[in-house]
């Protein structure tokens, strides 16, 4: 059975998934496109080389009987619509991050999957599905370092454009750590603080840049996570568990590894979307292949809901200096 798609938006992470969906994945095929931009949904679907059907409402594409499964990759704020839409039609949905631009929007989701009783919703974050976050969690779950006490984490971009805020490090760019961290260890987060070391002179006067977050799990595993989104030399992530027994840490990119000018070197990367890539291929794959199983396993509606909780406590932590409460409800059934 081939899988038929429908994507609502057509932009650059769009245009990515259709191309992967289209020509790349085993099971799936793009029947539908919608976006705000007509115009620019049929050049996509004309340079994509696919037949398919470009609406002018996501609702209607939803709706069409063609359809067996969309893809969310719109702008942010109409992804709440979008899904909780895809879920009364009984139609499985993934969202590319955010769920929603608000954690009641993401509980509204979660209360209408539930309500729907079975699981229909996986969410963009791709990052369990990257093989070194595999590896490192391979590591941590046999229990060959011993349970983990803190990690040492970063998040480096080379540079951000001016419209990129101080508030958006956590929104954006911190979302990312925040749902691997917990998928990781296994855990929720219980507080978080924000503190500022001393500003680089490549950021713009509005922003604060570099910063340091601080989160601490319920199970006592303090975090540290520099987010410096204008270093410079790289499109950099690095992650360290300290765990009782030993310490491990997430691999770098395969790099080649020469010796010229007098100098022994490796490439950084300078671009997120090359660093993820192969992540991107492997979370859409599951999802197809889960949807065919009838049993979808990714990042879920919840996942989600706490990274959104997680994240409105630490954008509170940026404001006020201090160490503020991430107040959690207990993971429903539903979501074991």
């Amino acid at each position: 059975m081939t899988l038929r798609i429908g994507v609502i938006g057509t932009g650059t992470i769009g245009q990515d998934h259709i191309r992967r969906c289209s020509h790349a994945l085993v099971g799936s095929t793009v029947v539908a496109v919608n976006d705000i931009n007509q115009e620019q949904a049929a050049k996509v679907v004309q340079q994509q080389g696919i037949e398919a059907e470009v609406y002018a409402r996501g609702h209607d594409l939803i709706k069409a009987p063609e359809v067996d499964a969309i893809l969310v990759t719109s702008w942010g704020p109409s992804h709440e619509e979008f899904v909780l839409s895809a879920i009364a039609a009984g139609k499985p949905v993934f969202c590319e991050k955010p769920l929603a631009v608000t954690a009641e929007g993401c509980r509204k989701i979660v209360e209408a999957e539930m309500a729907h009783g079975k699981r229909l919703v996986q969410v963009g974050f791709m990052r369990p599905y990257d093989q070194g976050y595999r590896a490192l969690k391979a590591v941590i779950d046999s229990d060959k370092i011993g349970e983990p006490l803190m990690i040492h984490a970063a998040h480096r971009n080379p540079t951000v454009g001016e419209s990129y805020t101080t508030e958006m490090a956590i929104v954006d760019t911190l979302i990312h750590e925040i749902n691997v961290f917990s998928w990781l260890l296994d855990d929720q987060y219980v507080s978080a603080q924000v503190i500022y070391p001393r500003k680089t002179s490549q950021a713009f006067a509005h922003l604060k840049d570099p910063q340091i977050v601080l989160l601490e799990t319920a199970k006592g595993t303090r975090i540290d996570v520099e987010v410096f989104v204008n270093c410079q030399y790289g499109y950099d992530i690095q992650c360290e568990v300290v765990g009782e027994r030993g310490i491990a840490k997430l691999p770098e990119p395969s790099s080649v590894q020469m010796r010229s000018g007098a100098k022994l070197s490796t490439e950084i990367l300078m671009d997120w979307k090359q660093r993820f890539i192969d992540a991107y291929d492997v979370e859409l794959q599951a999802f197809i292949d889960g949807i065919k199983a009838d049993k979808i396993t990714g990042p879920s509606s919840w996942d989600g809901y706490t990274a959104a909780v997680t994240a409105d406590a630490c954008v509170a932590a940026q404001r006020s200096g201090a160490i503020e409460p991430i107040r959690l409800p207990q993971r429903p059934a539903f979501y074991e």
